[in-house]
């Protein structure tokens, strides 16, 4: 596997409240936010982002969402070591979509599959079409 790139935040605050002020954020202070690899095209998984998320996100370079079910920040792959580097961030044309394009290191997905769109129908049922590459042992 080649190396991630090194994190290409945005450097000028100016620049990241220009984004922030573009989002349109729900009534909870979220946005959705889709993370696709960066070369291949593939979508990832799609998770939350709150304001400080985004801001972090652009900061830091290393991408961060919000978790609901945990009602805090959660930065892809702390406790995994499977960590998402952004490459580019996009705002939809309404300005209530992410699109986060990452190098994905590892998997993306809790259950150990390389992205969470793992599940389709096929011949008139639900099939499981991607295998467990890694046993996550309950993390990210």
């Amino acid at each position: 596997m080649p190396a991630a790139p090194a994190p290409s935040p945005l450097s000028s605050p100016a620049a990241i409240e220009q984004a922030l002020a573009a989002i349109k954020f729900d009534a909870q202070g979220l946005v959705p936010a889709i993370a696709q690899q960066h070369d291949s095209g593939e979508v990832l998984m799609m998770a939350w982002m709150d304001r400080d998320a985004v801001a972090e996100t652009l900061r830091t370079g290393r991408v961060c969402y919000w978790s609901r079910s945990r009602r805090a920040p959660w930065r892809k792959g702390d406790t995994s070591g499977h960590i998402q580097t952004l490459v580019d961030l996009r705002i939809d044309c309404d300005g209530d979509t992410l699109l986060v394009l990452v190098d994905q290191v590892g998997v993306a997905c809790h259950t150990g599959r390389h992205n969470c769109f793992f599940r389709a129908l096929r011949d008139d049922r639900l099939d499981t079409i991607a295998p467990v590459i890694v046993d996550m042992g309950g993390k990210d």
